[in-house]
This record gives C-alpha cells, sequence and structure tokens, in this order.
C-alpha cells in the first residue's frame, strides 16, 4: 500500500498540465500514408489493384456512418488502392512532432482518411445527400448525376476550378 501511495505521488508531477509546459494545436497539412509494413493487393502483374469510387476530388460529400456522421465537407484527396477519400476539416487526429534545438515540439491536426463508402454525394441547392447515377447528354458526353435531384455534378467550370487549385499547390 505504501509503494501504491509513493508512485501515485511520483506520477502526480509528470502531469501534462504542468507550469511552464504549453501545447500549441493547429491544422497542419500533413496528410496519412499508407504504412510501409500494410502490403497492398496487387493484380498477377505486381500492379497494385485500384478500385473504382463513386467520388472525386473537389465533390461535397455528407459522412454517412461513423464519428463525423451527418457533417458535410469537400474531397480534397482520393486513394483508389483502398478506396478511401480525405475530406476537409473532418476525421481530424492529432499528431505529435517531436521538437528539434530551434523549434519546440507540437501537436498538430491531420485529417484522416474516411472509407469511400461511408460518404455520399450531397447537393448545397437542396441540402440532401443522394447516390450518384450516371447518363449520356444530348452531346454525347457521360455525366454523373444525383438520383434524387437531378442535378448534374459534372461541368467543364467545375473541372477548371479544380485542376487550376490543384496547379497552384
Amino acid at each position: 500500500m505504501a509503494g501504491m501511495a509513493a508512485l501515485q505521488g511520483a506520477m502526480a508531477g509528470l502531469s501534462v498540465s504542468a507550469p511552464g509546459i504549453r501545447f500549441m494545436v493547429k491544422i497542419c497539412p500533413i496528410e496519412m500514408r499508407l504504412k510501409r509494413w500494410e502490403r497492398k493487393k496487387c493484380k498477377p502483374n505486381s500492379l497494385p489493384m485500384l478500385h473504382k469510387m463513386h467520388v472525386r476530388i473537389g465533390d461535397t460529400v455528407q459522412v454517412i456512418a461513423g464519428r463525423e456522421k451527418g457533417k458535410v465537407g469537400e474531397v480534397t484527396r482520393l486513394f483508389k488502392h483502398n478506396s478511401t477519400v480525405i475530406v476537409k476539416d473532418l476525421n481530424l487526429k492529432s499528431k505529435h512532432k517531436k521538437g528539434t534545438e530551434d523549434e519546440p515540439g507540437e501537436i498538430v491536426m491531420i485529417e484522416g482518411p474516411i472509407h469511400s463508402s461511408n460518404v455520399m454525394l450531397y447537393s448545397k441547392e437542396k441540402s440532401v445527400a443522394s447516390r450518384v447515377g450516371h447518363k449520356f447528354l444530348e452531346d454525347g458526353t457521360k455525366v454523373r448525376y444525383l438520383i434524387k435531384t437531378g442535378e448534374v455534378i459534372d461541368s467543364v467550370e467545375k473541372w477548371v476550378k479544380v485542376f487550376k487549385e490543384g496547379d497552384s499547390e
């Protein structure tokens, strides 16, 4: 009993909130990556298997399952090898960065991946999430549209905007 009390007393001095120690929490553009020890599924010719997904970069989606259920955001990255997406400012995880001589250690918030089956395309005008359908327009171009609202998602103006944002980064 006396040993346990001494141990608890020693641990109380190691509190994170001790005076003089300050942690900064900020959002940082670090992204999650596939870990080296996780093997990708490969085809017989040793190329990685890439899955088709119903979302693309720049789409507005609503999370339909998980901790962030009901929240709306924009897709910023796709990982086709494991069917996951990164949605802007959702599924934030804390990453502890080790300090160096020049700068102190800090806690940064990074966006974690969400499986593509847990997101659904979202219409900003109607404020409703919907499944995606494909159809051909009169000029023969294949486009995606929202089944509930009939709203066409793919447009030339949107893709020009996405490519300009990609070039600026």
